[in-house]
């Protein structure tokens, strides 16, 4: 499809601003795209709280855990904020 014709189907007569709307989309289609991912499992291990993450990671775009009753990953909810936390002094 030409611009030409992008702009008959739109009614628009100024071919400069439907050249930047066409540019506007496009950068808004590159910007909400996510490029490359992957896919990384770990089992979880009763006790162990912290896990090693890619080095290559920039960000994580979601936790899943596998639910073995249901047969299937359910999503973990990101907080909001940060969960309460408290020392333990007893030694026993």
């Amino acid at each position: 499809m030409t611009i030409q014709e992008l702009m008959e189907r739109a009614g628009m007569k100024e071919s400069g601003l439907a050249l930047a709307f066409l540019k506007d989309a496009f950068h808004l289609i590159q910007s909400n795209s996510i490029e490359d991912t992957k896919t990384v499992k770990y089992n979880i291990i009763d006790g162990e709280r912290d896990y090693l993450i890619p080095q290559d990671m920039v960000s994580i775009d979601s936790v899943s855990v596998y639910d073995t009753s249901d047969q299937k990953y359910k999503k973990i909810r990101r907080l909001n904020t940060q969960p309460p936390t408290t020392e333990d002094t007893d030694p026993e």
